[in-house]
């Protein structure tokens, strides 16, 4: 059966991203660390070469390839949230361990992996039949870093709607 498996480089940390994954998302376990048979670029026999994990039930393989690549915001992990309490929950698990915020519920971890921390409400709320709610929503989200559930519930609703 063909699998398709999502592939992380790491400079040597892939082990401890992949348990940190595991320890913080639902649906998320190291499956395996396998280590390398022989001396690479990157490493020597013995050394961790690559790690299975899943991450909220996504297959990847985390591979200790070396400082030559980085990670970027073009591959991100997003991670859909019900309520602001596990929206909380995830941004401080991440930014708290030395991981960056950045903007539209955007943060990095501390490997420099992009996660996208999105409550649901924000998705429903931007792509809304109601094209005025939606832009408002959608405004109101461009200037916020964590999003605020309630802020945009009242963008969405509009001025003076309680």
């Amino acid at each position: 059966m063909t699998q398709n498996v999502i592939c992380l480089w790491y400079d040597g940390t892939a082990e401890e991203a992949a348990r940190f994954y595991a320890q913080t998302f639902p649906d998320s376990a190291v499956t395996a660390v396998h280590r390398a048979p022989g001396d690479y670029p990157a490493g020597k026999q013995g050394q961790v070469l690559t790690v299975e994990f899943t991450v909220v039930g996504v297959p990847c393989l985390g591979l200790n390839g070396g400082p030559a690549f980085k990670h970027s915001e073009a591959f991100s992990f997003q991670i859909i949230t019900e309520n602001q309490a596990e929206t909380d929950r995830y941004w401080n698990a991440i930014v708290g361990n030395g991981g960056v915020e950045s903007e539209c519920g955007w943060c990095k971890d501390r490997w420099g992996l992009s996660w996208q921390i999105t409550p649901r409400v924000l998705l429903e709320a931007v792509t809304s039949r109601d094209r005025a709610a939606a832009k408002r929503a959608f405004d109101a989200m461009m200037g916020m870093s964590k999003i605020d559930i309630a802020a945009i519930e009242a963008a969405r609703r509009g001025p003076g709607r309680a």
